[in-house]
């Protein structure tokens, strides 16, 4: 509908010459309208005065008279033209301020003000004296935000200082001895630091999408590990059931066996029994007889066959004991241990073999070292001076116990190292968290920071409170220690014999741990060997 309106009034007040909204109308004898400036220089073109639209002829140049009323609506229509011809503000753009209903696009901003203005709104600030003296500007959206709270100007300039945009006048007050550059100079230094942020932005994303890669693939691992341990313990599993039920059926065979052997002991000595108390019974029927016998002659002769008895055991010494099964059982036990330990060998040898993927390549670090430490040049080996030496002060060095650190630490994940230990009687070897107290004669435990093993005296120990006394293994020549830092974790390994030593487990862990040897004193050569770390070798 007002775009209806609207093209009706522009066709209906506009010159018939020009083909414009009348500017200056005024009105002829005959009635019809045209732009003063139009009409007038048609008529200084032609020989007689007509009209353009009706050709009325005037015989003398007609007074013309502004058409007030005309005027007036022209100059609203002319208003209406230029408004609809101003574009609308698009998203990017400064909206004028001014406007309701649709906004459009302002064409300038008044720092004095804090107004931007359209085309059509801006025309006081061009026609009005006062209002001239204002400062127009480019369009500024947020004028407000721009504007020196303190001093009211614009803000133009940034102060190297503080890192804060000012005005004109901060620079001679607050921040006078600041070095200060224009916004768009700073801007260009900020938008390529920017550059550099958002390449650093690109790289922290690019690097958490590969570890969300890596916990997807660890997952995926986890399942096909998960797979397959339950397979292989399904095989142990029925393979130790195996052998308790034909340990069971050998046993109950065995003892049926001695149960038979004893039964028929049992009744071949009740029948021999029998067969002499059948004996027995018929030689006292026969010398009850012969007593009440009178005839002497036949009494001394039967008297005689009673001199010899019928042979018989000495019973005394006969007995049938009851079979013991002990010893049959205690075989059997002993077939299923064998058996087990078997499987516990496989199965420590594929542990093994599986946390030596998680080695790491450590190093010792001479600034923990005791100063009677002696490390090698490649950071492998260390062992007992025997001297102290004297060393600048380092808080991170072991004053009191003989121990030293590795450079690398572990704070997530899993870390496997193997130290030898041939030929040492007496050794620390485990993991130590980074606060330990390195100066004072802390009980070395777990409650302390220290996870490890340790050799003395002929005693083989896991740290604890109270300490686990383990078997000791004279042959051991070559340690493994695993960390599983998420699971709380920390494991030692005979890596020669691929055994199972000790594992401490429901740790907590809340700080890097490192790796620490002590290789303890030695005394008139003994004990004088050191701690290697050695490259793991993982066979087959």
């Amino acid at each position: 509908m007002a775009c209806a309106i609207t093209s009706w009034s522009e066709e209906n007040f506009s010159c018939s010459i020009c083909l414009d909204v009348f500017s200056s109308p005024v009105t002829t004898a005959c009635g019809h309208n045209f732009c003063r400036t139009c009409i007038t220089k048609f008529w200084d073109e032609q020989v007689q005065y007509k009209c353009p639209v009706c050709n009325e002829i005037f015989h003398t140049r007609p007074d013309l008279r502004v058409n007030t009323f005309l005027s007036e609506l022209a100059a609203q229509i002319r208003t209406t033209v230029r408004v609809k011809e101003q574009p609308c503000v698009e998203p990017a753009e400064v909206p004028c301020d001014v406007c309701t209903g649709t906004q459009l696009k302002a064409v300038k901003s008044c720092l004095m003000c804090f107004t931007s203005y359209c085309q059509t709104h801006l025309e006081p600030h061009q026609v009005v004296a006062r209002l001239q003296k204002h400062r127009l500007v480019e369009p500024m959206d947020r004028l407000e935000d721009r504007m020196c709270k303190k001093h009211e100007r614009l803000l133009e300039l940034f102060c190297q200082t503080e890192q804060v945009c000012v005005c004109l006048l901060c620079t001679v007050t607050d921040h006078k001895s600041h070095p200060v550059v224009p916004l768009k100079e700073e801007y260009e230094v900020k938008t390529a630091q920017l550059g550099k942020i958002e390449a650093d932005v690109l790289q922290m994303i690019q690097e958490r999408k590969q570890k969300i890669k890596e916990i997807k693939d660890t997952v995926e691992l986890s399942h096909k590990d998960a797979d397959r341990d339950i397979a292989h313990g399904g095989q142990v599993f029925t393979a130790l059931i195996g052998c308790v039920e034909k340990g069971r059926d050998e046993f109950n065979q065995t003892v049926q066996e001695k149960l038979k052997s004893t039964v028929k002991r049992a009744e071949d000595l009740i029948k021999e029994l029998e067969q002499e108390i059948e004996d027995l019974t018929n030689r006292s029927s026969e010398v009850k007889r012969l007593a009440h016998t009178e005839d002497h002659l036949h009494f001394l002769q039967a008297f005689r066959s009673l001199k010899d008895p019928p042979p018989t055991r000495d019973w005394t010494t006969v007995e049938v004991r009851p079979p013991s099964y002990v010893e049959t059982l205690r075989r059997s036990l002993d077939q299923l241990e064998d058996t087990l330990d078997m499987e516990m060998e496989k199965l420590c040898d594929a542990e093994l073999k599986r946390v030596q993927q998680y080695e790491v390549d450590v190093t010792l670090d001479p600034d923990t070292a005791h100063p009677r430490l002696i490390l090698s040049e490649d950071g492998k080996q260390v062992h007992d001076g025997g001297v102290v030496k004297e060393l600048p002060d380092n808080p991170k060095r072991f004053t009191r116990y003989l121990f030293v650190l590795t450079r690398q630490s572990v704070s997530s994940g899993r870390f496997y190292f193997e130290v030898q230990v041939k030929d040492k009687t007496r050794w620390w070897l485990g993991v130590a968290r980074e606060s330990i107290d390195r100066t004072g004669e802390t009980t070395r435990t777990p409650e302390t920071g220290y996870w490890t093993l340790s050799c003395h005296k002929g005693v083989f120990l896991f740290r604890d409170n109270p300490s686990v006394r383990l078997p000791l293994r004279a042959e051991l020549q070559k340690v493994g220690v695993l960390v599983d830092y998420d699971e709380g974790l920390v494991s030692f390994y005979d890596v020669e014999d691929r055994v199972h030593i000790y594992s401490a487990t429901g740790c907590t862990f809340t700080e890097p741990l490192y790796p620490i040897l002590g290789p303890s004193f030695h005394k008139e050569g003994r004990n004088s060997a050191p701690l290697i770390i050695s490259p793991v070798n993982q066979t087959d």
